[in-house]
């Protein structure tokens, strides 16, 4: 009998044993128990989670492992020089990659790249330091395969100090959690009223992944694992059921500006949510308003005549959300032409380009890259400031483009 009791004990043990195991292997997410992960995502939805996984957005930010720094650490291209005696190298030491400053020959100081923000136009680089992170100085920019100061940074002296916020990560990352630190309490200083955001680390959730933009997925992943013949999306937000503003609102989130007045955290922003619920205007959507080309791409495409005399026109009728834009611009003439089909060019035009030429090279034309205002950069040993060049979602007629 005492050997049965011992044998059902060891057992009943074991089992607990095993489940808590089995606990501690699952995935936890940073933002709770409702979130599944985007791993999860795979099993049911292997084509969009293998283009979502490769496009910026889920790129947005990431970990400054090799393999996702862009830029040169072992060529002529990898010194930055700010003057005679002072030079930053990005350079690779072992497997990591530091910023490494100069002075007259000597090493004063090296900051690790640990978070990397972009990856299409441009990519910079933040480093740690008392719970908060600070952008390096010099960024890689793919329209001139080169670094260059990273945006307002001097290029006559390299300069450590700007720290990057929580809010910065909003609209670069999925998750991120800190809490408000008032120092002057801390110090005792009750002259200097400072107040600080200590960021964890631990609560990162790097990029725009599925769950930033359909929501918490905890209960859809064990509905359909259990129920795997039921097609109809069950709790979790399609974007088919929402109605356009709904739609625009999802995207223009961070592709809005940044200027409105906030009233509630990006983070807490769901799908189906009301963006007016979260920033307040301080600009008019109108053809007065000259926004920049830089995050400005909802803004300036409601300011288009296309826009504004169609009921259904929204961001999703040009761009897959899983994917990098294309750069077939034909692709996106097919767009244009399934409204705009039968139009005739001016005469003037005609002469310029064959019709057909022009019917396949739409967004060249009414769609034309523009200077940011917002971001210029400065090359090594230029006192020039460089134009960084986006296309304009404001579709319209761009004579000079024409010509």
């Amino acid at each position: 009998m005492k050997k049965a009791v011992f044998l059902l004990t060891i057992t009943v043990l074991a089992i607990l044993f095993a489940s808590c195991n089995n606990k501690s292997e699952e995935y936890i997410d940073p933002r709770g128990t409702d979130y599944a992960g985007s791993e999860s995502c795979i099993q049911c939805h292997k084509v969009q989670s293998e283009m979502a996984f490769q496009s910026s957005h889920f790129k947005a930010t990431s970990p400054a492992i090799l393999g996702n720094v862009s830029g040169d650490f072992d060529s002529k291209n990898h010194t930055f020089i700010y003057d005679k005696d002072t030079k930053l190298v990005m350079e690779k030491r072992g497997d990591s990659l530091y910023q490494v400053v100069y002075k007259n020959g000597k090493e004063t100081a090296k900051y690790k790249f640990e978070i990397v923000f972009g990856t299409k136009h441009a990519q910079t680089s933040v480093y740690w330091k008392d719970n908060n992170t600070y952008e390096l100085p010099v960024s890689f920019y793919h329209s001139i395969n080169n670094w260059a100061t990273s945006p307002g940074f001097p290029a006559d002296k390299p300069y450590f100090d700007r720290m990057v916020v929580k809010d910065c990560y909003s609209c670069h990352s999925s998750n991120i959690s800190s809490r408000t630190v008032d120092q002057s309490s801390a110090n005792k200083n009750f002259m200097s009223m400072d107040v600080e955001d200590i960021i964890n680390k631990k609560t990162i959730v790097y990029g725009i992944d599925c769950e930033r933009c359909h929501g918490p997925a905890k209960k859809h992943v064990e509905f359909h694992l259990k129920n795997p013949n039921v097609k109809v999306a069950n709790s979790i937000t399609s974007f088919k059921t929402l109605n356009r503003q709904q739609k625009l609102d999802a995207c223009a989130l961070c592709h809005a500006g940044n200027d409105g007045m906030k009233l509630k955290s990006r983070f807490e922003f769901k799908p189906g949510d009301n963006l007016s619920e979260f920033f307040r205007e301080t600009k008019s959507i109108n053809d007065t308003t000259n926004f920049d080309v830089h995050g400005n791409q909802y803004r300036l495409m409601a300011q288009s005549k296309c826009f504004i005399k169609s009921d259904k026109m929204d961001c999703i009728t040009c761009h897959n959300p899983h994917e990098n834009a294309s750069k077939n611009l034909a692709s996106y003439s097919k767009i244009c032409m399934s409204c705009h089909e039968g139009l005739k060019h001016k005469e003037t035009t005609l002469k310029t380009m064959p019709e057909k030429l022009l019917a396949s090279n739409c967004v060249e034309c009414h769609m034309p890259k523009k200077a940011s205002g917002a971001i210029k950069f400065q090359l090594s040993n230029s006192k020039q400031l460089s134009e960084y060049i986006l296309r304009t979602h404001k579709i319209g007629v761009y004579p000079t483009n024409a010509k």
